[in-house]
């Protein structure tokens, strides 16, 4: 018979205040009667005893009970360190074969659960608590994590002294998946600024480590290589930098930024001699590029209506320093007007043209002719400040038969086109070419209509014929003839504007048009502005999906092959959305460094954090989740040595040592239902009280 389920409960008729004072009184009065011996006194003992322990009213209770099945859990590490080796697959078996072995019990229920590859790092304790949620601790019989033994959110110290946690209150067992003596190097960016100036050296630090083997010996490989490795920093898919670094200590790193607005640096160590992977030989940092100031030179010929154009536009930027010249007249005109009355300063031609041409980000010449002020040598000077870098606007002025215009200077060698000395002088529209509908400068300008309806802009009435010679005609004129022109030379922007009637729309004649976004989107294209590249491919994360966006001037859409960490490798076709881009997305399932080409470009996003602390220590371990271990009589043991016996124990029992892992047999139950069965029945308190009093009474009689 179980008797386990039985007791004795009492439940008081009276406040057991009262009946702690009758005692009192009764083992007061008994006792004196007991210590004179008076005649009866046994008898009154027990009719006392009776009565109080009628007042007590005690009762034998009995629960109908049924068992609860002990909760076992099993956590599998999927996060990406577990990519490395063959540790999914240790992990995978070992999964398996003890599942099966704990399902062989009635009384265990097994839960197995994933850490999730998301986040920054391996959540172990995070997924524990989740899994948890609904079980009591007292029916919780253990936990066996199958992971390489790296967790980021192991609690802390008073955590584990105090088992706050549901997961803490029994054993916690680790099976590392993975084998002694793992070596890797690592990358790591250990500051690294937010924001650089354009043109401006910055630094950032890095760390590489070769981590060495957990029973603390040196790598001697790298001792034998002089304790250098060779780190290659390239800078938006640019040329490779390779510069040695010293391992084991932060070195800092300088290098200049390009152009404003996102730059994306990657950093690459060379392998070490027992590389465990890859993934954490590279690292990537974002830079915004800011530009302390943009220098622009504008040259302004004779006066129009519009010579305040470019003027204004650029004053209105606060990040622009504008040098502006206007050339009212030439040098041999001599008409009696005092020099003091001429200009405030001289023209400083040779200061501007030789010796600082090459601080200037842009020079304007707004319709500019030769009178003579600017010799040929200084414009053959403009042409080889393109060839290095430099960007030239030209906004053409009219012709007057004399063949005045820029391109019959050394100029013209890096212009586009070729004038022919006519204006044509009719009403026309500014209409987009199919290349100017998809070029980020003129693409998706209000009003600019498509290639089935004309724009809405209003009418110009003036353009300077031109011949195109090479570059991406963007807008045409009347007679279907060049308007706006764009190109590239050498190292350097040009463009060309083919008439001198754009301030007709800053006027909002016949409807006006969008003068100051075409303007804008000019000026920053030639100043290589990167949201303005014709030819480029992107990519962001957003998540764990990758929004890729491809533009150009070519309708056709080659496929994009994107890497990612590990093996990772997938396609994705790009669909046309119009204005030059095409766009694409991609899922993807682990953090880390994914690369995008379409063959020519190249680009790189960084999903999750962009130096996650997955990587930062791959090396299998059980020092980790030693103190958890420890804190909860858990114990470790490695998959490579198989997996240990599993065994069964009472809560206040060792549940490991060598060669075994203990789970707690908590015996844990429900009650379905309660019976009580009085002690004391109400017959049998009269008849012991009664029959004490007449046993008493008699005793006293004789």
């Amino acid at each position: 018979m179980d008797l386990s389920n039985l007791h004795i409960a009492f439940a008081p008729l009276v406040p057991l205040s009262v009946l702690a004072g009758l005692c009192v009184a009764s083992l007061g009065v008994l006792g004196l009667a007991l210590w004179q011996r008076a005649r009866g006194s046994w008898w009154r003992v027990l009719v006392a005893a009776t009565l109080l322990a009628a007042l007590a009213n005690p009762s034998v209770v009995r629960e109908t009970r049924t068992p609860l099945k002990d909760v076992a859990v099993i956590l599998r590490d999927s996060s990406p360190s577990m990519t490395i080796g063959d540790r999914q697959a240790m992990a995978n078996s070992a999964v398996e074969a003890l599942s099966q072995r704990l399902r062989a019990r009635p009384d265990i229920d097994v839960r197995v659960v994933d850490t999730g590859r998301g986040g920054d790092g391996t959540l172990a304790f995070a997924a524990l608590d989740r899994a948890l949620a609904d079980v009591p601790a007292e029916r919780l019989a253990g936990t066996f994590l199958v992971t390489d033994g790296q967790a980021h959110d192991v609690p802390d110290a008073a955590a584990l002294a105090a088992k706050g946690a549901n997961a803490l209150r029994a054993p916690v067992h680790t099976l590392v998946a993975g084998h002694r003596g793992e070596r890797d190097r690592r990358l790591t960016i250990e500051q690294a600024p937010g924001f650089g100036v354009v043109d401006q050296p910055l630094t950032l630090s890095i760390r590489v480590d070769d981590a060495a083997a957990e029973d603390g010996q040196a790598d001697a490989n790298a001792a034998a290589e002089g304790g250098e490795a060779l780190v290659t920093l390239i800078q938006d898919g640019g040329t490779p930098i390779e510069v040695p670094v010293p391992i084991g200590q932060a070195t800092p790193l300088s290098l200049k930024l390009e152009h404003g607005g996102a730059t994306v640096v990657e950093l690459a160590v060379s392998p070490g001699p027992d590389e465990l992977t890859l993934d954490n030989n590279r690292a990537v940092v974002t830079i915004n590029g800011v530009r302390d100031r943009m220098r622009v030179l504008l040259i302004s010929g004779e006066p129009n209506p519009g010579e305040r154009t470019w003027r204004n536009l650029l004053k209105a930027d606060p990040s622009v320093d504008l040098v502006h010249f206007t050339i009212l007249r030439p040098p041999e005109k001599q008409d009696g007007t005092p020099v003091n009355e001429l200009s405030l300063i001289a023209f400083p031609t040779r200061e501007l043209f030789e010796m600082k041409l090459g601080e200037f980000d842009l020079v304007i010449f707004d319709r500019y002719r030769r009178r003579g002020i600017l010799p040929l040598a200084y414009l053959a000077n403009v042409a080889r400040y393109v060839e290095n870098g430099g960007a030239v606007l030209v906004a053409s002025s009219p012709n007057d038969g004399a063949g005045l215009d820029l391109n019959q200077t050394p100029l013209g060698s890096v212009l586009p086109v070729e004038t022919t000395g006519r204006d044509i002088e009719t009403p026309f529209r500014p209409t987009p070419t199919d290349r100017g509908r998809r070029h980020p400068v003129t693409a998706g300008l209000p009003g600019s209509g498509t290639a089935e309806t004309p724009p809405t802009w209003g009418h110009w009435y003036r353009l300077i014929e031109a011949n195109e010679t090479q570059g991406d005609v963007l807008l045409k004129g009347a007679e279907e003839r060049p308007l706006l022109v764009l190109d590239r030379r050498g190292k350097g922007r040009v463009a060309e504007l083919l008439s001198d009637h754009a301030w007709l729309w800053q006027r909002g004649h016949d409807g006006g048009g969008p003068q100051a976004e075409l303007f804008r989107r000019l000026a920053h294209w030639l100043m290589k502005e990167p949201d303005l590249e014709e030819e480029d491919l992107r990519a962001r994360a957003e998540g764990f999906r990758l929004e890729i966006e491809r533009r150009s001037l070519d309708a056709a859409t080659p496929p994009i092959e994107v890497t990612g960490p590990g093996d990772f490798k997938a396609g994705v076709t790009l669909t046309d959305s119009g204005n030059g881009r095409a766009t694409g997305r991609l899922e993807v399932g682990a953090p880390g460094l994914y690369r995008i080409s379409d063959g020519v470009r190249h680009a790189i996003a960084a999903v999750g954090p962009q130096n996650p602390r997955e990587f930062r220590d791959v090396r299998a371990t059980g020092t980790v989740l030693a103190p958890v271990a420890k804190a909860t009589g858990g114990g470790i043991a490695w998959l490579a040595d198989g997996l240990p016996e599993i065994r069964f124990v009472a809560p206040d029992k060792a549940t490991s040592g060598p060669g075994w892992l203990a789970l707690r047999t908590n015996g844990a139950y429900r009650v379905l239902g309660v019976h009580d069965l009085p002690l004391l029945p109400a017959v049998l308190v009269l008849a012991l009280a009664f029959g004490g009093l007449l046993a008493a009474w008699a005793r006293e009689g004789r």
